[in-house]
Order: C-alpha cells, then sequence, then structure tokens
C-alpha cells in the first residue's frame, strides 16, 4: 500500500485544481474543450493554423490545431532536425453522458423533454438529480460552426420510493424511457430545446442545419475534505490529463530543446477512438508528417524520428474504493493523493512495457513526483486507453499513465488534489525530453 500520510496539498497543488475547475467549466463538451486548450495556448503565444493552409515551412515556432473536438499543440524547437524525436502527451476530450437525438424536443403528460442517446458508458443512476447543461456545437445555413452551451437546463428525476419500494435493493434504469430528462413544462408542439441552446450563441434556430450536443453536468468542480485533499468533478475522464498536458505545454514550450514536445487532445475516447479527431483516426499521423515535412524529413527520416520518439497516453485510473476493495488487485492498490500512477495490462490494454516504466520512472524523479502502479484484478478485466491505438498506428513507444481516481464515469468523479498536479509535472519533465 501506498503512504497514506501525506501532507495536505501545496499552494501550487490548489492553485493547479482551482484552474482545472475553470477548464472544466469552459469544457462542457469536446468541441468546447478543443478550443478552451487552442485558447489558451494562443494566450500563451502559439499560434493557432488552419490544416486548410499552408504551413510555416522553418524550425522554430509555438502551434496548435483545432479539429473538430480534438485540439494539437506543439512547439518546434530552433535546432530541431528532420529526426528530431516528439514527446507526444495524448488524452482525450469526451466524457461518458448523453447526446441529443435527431428531434431532441419530446415530452408527455405536460411535460418538455429532451431525447437523448447514451454517449459511451456512464453510470446512469449517477446522473440523476442533478442540474445539467447542453452543449455543442451547431452548423448554420451560412456556412458557419459555432459552439453553444446553456447554463442549468435539464434533470433526470428519480422516482420517488414510494412509487418503487424496491429501489433500495437495486436500480435499474432502462436505456431509453428511464434516461430522458426533463426540461420544462408544455407541449412538445409548441417547444424546441434547439432554440434555449442557439439562443446562448444569438443563433436563430431556422439556421441551424446540423447539430452536436451533449449533457453536461452543471455544478463546478470543487476542492473539500480533510486538508482539502479531495477534488471532485465533472469530466475529469479525461479532462484532467488534457488541463495537466495544457499547462505543462506552456511552460515548457519557450525552451524547448532537442525534442518536439506535443500534447493531443483525442475526441471519441470513449467510443473507440475511430474517428478523423479519434486516436484511432489520421489525425496525429497527419501533424506529424506536416511538421517533419516542414523540417526536410523524408520516408526514412520520419521513421528515424518515430523510432526515437515517445508517447505518454495520460488518462484516470482506479484508486482502490474503501468499500469495495475485493474488486481491486489484492496487493497493488494505488490510493488518492499518493501520486500519478504507471498502468500495467498483460494483454496490452495499455501499451507500458519495461522500457516505458523506466522511462517513467526517470521522467517521475526528475520532476521530484512519487509514483504508483496500477493493474487490474485477475477477475475484473480493466478497460483500455489511446495508448495501444497509437502504438499500434504509428510504432511510437508508449507508455500509459494517469491519476487515480473513484467514481469513474460517473457524472461527478473524485480525484486528489496532490495528483492533479503532480501530474502536470510529470508532464513538463516528458516534455522536455
Amino acid at each position: 500500500m501506498p503512504d497514506t500520510s501525506s501532507a495536505a496539498p501545496s499552494p501550487a497543488a490548489l492553485a493547479h485544481a482551482a484552474d482545472l475547475a475553470d477548464f472544466v467549466a469552459a469544457s462542457p463538451s469536446s468541441y468546447h474543450a478543443a478550443e478552451e486548450v487552442a485558447r489558451r495556448l494562443v494566450d500563451a503565444g502559439f499560434t493557432r493554423l488552419d490544416e486548410a493552409d499552408a504551413w510555416p515551412t522553418q524550425p522554430g515556432g509555438r502551434f496548435v490545431i483545432v479539429r473538430d473536438g480534438a485540439a494539437i499543440g506543439w512547439a518546434v524547437p530552433s535546432d530541431a532536425t528532420a529526426i528530431t524525436p516528439a514527446n507526444v502527451l495524448g488524452a482525450h476530450t469526451d466524457s461518458p453522458g448523453f447526446k441529443l437525438k435527431p428531434k431532441p424536443t419530446t415530452g408527455s403528460h405536460g411535460w418538455l423533454q429532451a431525447a437523448v442517446e447514451v454517449y459511451g458508458g456512464p453510470l446512469l443512476n449517477s446522473w440523476l438529480d442533478r442540474e445539467l447543461r447542453l452543449a455543442g456545437r451547431l452548423a448554420l445555413a451560412d456556412g458557419r460552426v459555432v459552439l453553444a452551451a446553456t447554463g442549468p437546463l435539464l434533470r433526470l428525476p428519480q422516482l420517488a420510493i414510494h412509487l418503487d419500494r424496491g429501489v433500495n435493493d437495486g436500480l435499474a434504469l432502462d436505456k431509453q424511457t428511464g434516461t430522458q430528462p426533463v426540461w420544462g413544462l408544455g407541449s412538445a408542439e409548441s417547444a424546441d430545446i434547439l432554440a434555449e441552446l442557439a439562443a446562448t450563441a444569438n443563433v436563430d434556430a431556422a439556421e441551424i442545419r446540423g447539430f452536436d450536443a451533449v449533457v453536461a453536468d452543471a455544478a463546478r468542480g470543487a476542492v473539500f475534505g480533510k486538508d482539502d485533499a479531495f477534488f471532485a468533478s465533472g469530466r475529469l475522464d479525461d479532462l484532467a490529463s488534457v488541463h495537466a498536458g495544457v499547462v505543462a505545454l506552456i511552460e515548457a514550450a519557450p525552451s524547448a530543446s532537442g525534442v518536439i514536445p506535443m500534447l493531443a487532445a483525442f475526441d471519441h475516447e470513449e467510443l473507440g477512438s475511430a474517428s478523423r479527431s479519434g486516436a484511432a483516426g489520421p489525425i496525429l499521423e497527419d501533424i506529424l508528417e506536416r511538421i517533419y515535412g516542414s523540417l526536410g524529413a523524408d520516408a526514412e527520416d520520419l521513421r528515424r524520428a518515430y523510432a526515437t520518439s515517445w508517447c505518454l497516453s495520460s488518462d484516470v485510473g482506479h484508486s482502490v474504493h474503501p468499500n469495495f476493495a475485493g474488486r481491486h488487485d489484492p496487493v497493488v492498490q494505488p490510493l488518492l493523493g499518493s501520486g500519478p500512477i504507471l498502468k500495467i495490462n498483460a494483454n496490452q490494454r495499455y501499451a507500458t512495457d519495461a522500457l516505458g516504466a523506466a522511462a517513467w520512472a526517470d521522467w517521475c524523479e526528475s520532476a521530484g513526483v512519487a509514483s504508483q502502479e496500477f493493474v487490474s484484478n485477475n477477475a475484473v478485466p480493466c478497460g483500455s486507453t489511446i495508448g495501444p491505438i497509437t502504438a499500434t498506428r504509428l510504432g511510437i513507444r508508449t507508455v500509459d499513465v494517469g491519476i487515480p481516481i473513484l467514481s469513474m464515469h460517473s457524472a461527478r468523479e473524485l480525484a486528489g488534489v496532490s495528483d492533479l498536479h503532480d501530474l502536470s509535472r510529470v508532464a513538463r519533465a516528458f516534455f522536455a525530453g
């Protein structure tokens, strides 16, 4: 077991948590998260590039692109060559939840409801009795694409115990009939939930030609617990890693040398990553080929650069749960507040191997950060990440890491304040090469 006598989070860790709360509040959808990544990087001196334009063709410079709900930012050192390695921190912008269906305005018995489809694998019961936002992107008749987000608008009300006497013996929500939130009173024929969303972006709903909109918890992230040890928020999976990467890249980019530091925040990880903006798609390879092309790399140079590059696949993992410790490995039991985790799986659900474990130890030592390990109980198979996908697509050496949390895939997850900051510190050392 890790040492549980750690001190209270440092002022820097508490400031990091407060900034993460701001980041999550600005990122109710993957599209908002990608734009928030780009906004922060541009504010720090990065140049936003358009994939349809020609890119700079000389070493030096800091850049960011956004493709749908994904964002990639990087710095090209002035001493970069055609075979300079890239150190890529990979994370994802999407989280489990609900997405609006076509013809989303529904209702019955005097209630207005939203027709939603389950996105990924959320803990359905955790979404009950919470104030929820609606957020996403709107494609308009004039060709524009705008982001929009409401404040608290929806709620999934639970059936009272008087009407379901057995609820405490086991709650099973029907994914269709039990997950349609209410958002008002009246007739669906005279209401339009898309108009509510469009109004937040000063858009006429009649101009909407397409939309990608999701439901998000409206509550703000909060620090609490003895010695301010805990941080609770929606979408920590995986905005905690995205935020850590943004902070680290901003700190590392001005002095980058000998390595190309890069943050790759992909979309659609919760669905398997198979999209144009997902890790199984071409986005990372597209960007790397253009970067190395600007450095004069040919096909052999590119492969040489890949051979010395690293991907740090950062996503959340499971802390030992005090009420369900038997679901975890009996020996390897990471704990909130005891450091980031190295994720290991014999069946390659995580990409970590011996060389990756050694490199991770070096980066943690350089950052002055303690690390833990995570491995699953043999009877409770683990999920997977972008790590094996990236390693398979590009052949880049890949290590799976993250922070331990409780309530994974809940509408509101629980992390350790010090772990959040420590992950960013290790990411900074990783970006330094």
